[in-house]
């Protein structure tokens, strides 16, 4: 059952699917290209928040269930998962 908090950030990204409707119609329109890259700006930013708060939840219930468990080799699955993904999003 999805909880309160998962709800939070669906509904986030809704609105972020909609704003890229919307500088999608604003691309259309020809709009000047000033407000789209602002737009652009406020969508990342969004998608920002977005992906903070999943890493948090990562870090508190998958992390934090590894480490609980004692389990070393689970451990550094997730640690190396987490590394992986830094380094994905750095390149």
């Amino acid at each position: 059952m999805p909880t309160a908090d998962s709800k939070t950030k669906t509904n986030r990204l809704r609105r972020i699917e909609g704003q890229v409707r919307g500088v999608a119609q604003m691309i259309d329109d020809g709009r000047y290209c000033i407000d789209v890259l602002t737009q652009i700006q406020a969508i990342k930013s969004a998608l920002a928040k977005v992906e903070s708060e999943v890493l948090k939840d990562h870090a508190a219930s998958c992390v934090a269930a590894a480490i609980a468990s004692g389990d070393e080799a689970e451990q550094r699955t997730k640690f190396n998962e987490l590394i992986e993904l830094l380094e994905r999003q750095r390149r």
